[in-house]
C-alpha cells in the first residue's frame, strides 16, 4: 500500500501535477497492452495458446492509435508550462549528475537523479522508435513498396530494450526506500523530509502550491477536437487493416 503522509500528518511537498500524471499514466498503460499483444504476435507458443491473432494485431494498432491521442491530448489541453518544467530538468545534467553516473563520489541530485533522466530520455527516444517502425510496418502491409528492411528489427529490439528498462523501472520504485516517490506518481505529492533526503538539490513547491492548468480556450478545444477525430480514424483504420 502507497504510504499516505499527508493523512499522517506529514508535510507533503509537490512533485508532479496531474498533467504529468496523466502522461506517465498513459504511456504505462499503453505500453502494457501493446507489449502483451506484441508478444502474442511475435511469440509462436503464444500464438498458438491465443489463435485469434487478428484480434491481438487489432487491440496492439487500435492501442497504438489510442496511446499516440491521449499523449497529443496531454499536449493540448494540459498544463504546458508544468510539462516544460520538466523536461528541462530531465534534460540538463550538471556535475553532480555526471559524478552520479560514475558512482565515483556522493552527487547530490535535483528533482531528478541522473539515472532516472536517463531513464526518460530514452523511453522518449523509444517512443519515437516505435512510431516511426510501427508506421512503417502499417504502410508496409498496405504497399509492398513500403517494406524496407529492417524495420521488424527497429520495432522487435525497441521492444525488448523498452522491456527491459520498464522491469528495472518497476523494480526500483517497488523498493521500500523509492515507495514515497511511487506516491509522487500516483498522488502528485511526496513527504518533505524525503524529498530533501533523496533530492537534497531541489527546491521543491509546497504540496498545497501546485500550479493549476487554466481552462482551455477555443482553439485548445477545436485542436482537441481535431487531434480525438484524427485518432478515432486511425483506430478504425487499423482495425479495419489488422481483419483484411
Amino acid at each position: 500500500m502507497i504510504p499516505t503522509a499527508a493523512d499522517a500528518g506529514v508535510q507533503c511537498v509537490a512533485r508532479f501535477g496531474a498533467s504529468e500524471r496523466n502522461l506517465h499514466t498513459i504511456h504505462a498503460s499503453a505500453f502494457v497492452v501493446m507489449f502483451a499483444t506484441g508478444l502474442v504476435l511475435y511469440v509462436p507458443t503464444l500464438g498458438q495458446v491465443f489463435s485469434d491473432r487478428p484480434l491481438f494485431k487489432g487491440i496492439h494498432l487500435v492501442a497504438a492509435a489510442a496511446w499516440l491521442t491521449a499523449l497529443a491530448l496531454v499536449a493540448v489541453l494540459g498544463d504546458r508550462r508544468a510539462l516544460r518544467r520538466t523536461r528541462r530538468d530531465i534534460e540538463r545534467f550538471d556535475a553532480d549528475d555526471l559524478r552520479w553516473l560514475r558512482r565515483r563520489k556522493p552527487a547530490p541530485p535535483g528533482r531528478f537523479n541522473a539515472g532516472q533522466k536517463v531513464h526518460a530520455i530514452l523511453q522518449a527516444g523509444l517512443a519515437l522508435l516505435f512510431t516511426v517502425s510501427g508506421t512503417l510496418l502499417w504502410l508496409g502491409e498496405r504497399n509492398n513498396e513500403l517494406r524496407l528492411p529492417g524495420t521488424i528489427a527497429l520495432h522487435d529490439w525497441s521492444t525488448i530494450l523498452a522491456g527491459v528498462l520498464v522491469a528495472g523501472h518497476v523494480w526500483i520504485a517497488l523498493s521500500p526506500d523509492k515507495l514515497p516517490a511511487l506516491r509522487g506518481i500516483l498522488r502528485g505529492s511526496v513527504p518533505a523530509g524525503w524529498a530533501a533526503s533523496h533530492h537534497p538539490k531541489w527546491d521543491a513547491p509546497p504540496a498545497d502550491g501546485q500550479e493549476r492548468a487554466a481552462r482551455p480556450g477555443v482553439l485548445r478545444v477545436a485542436a482537441a477536437t481535431v487531434v480525438v477525430a484524427l485518432g478515432l480514424l486511425a483506430g478504425a483504420a487499423f482495425t479495419g487493416l489488422a481483419f483484411t
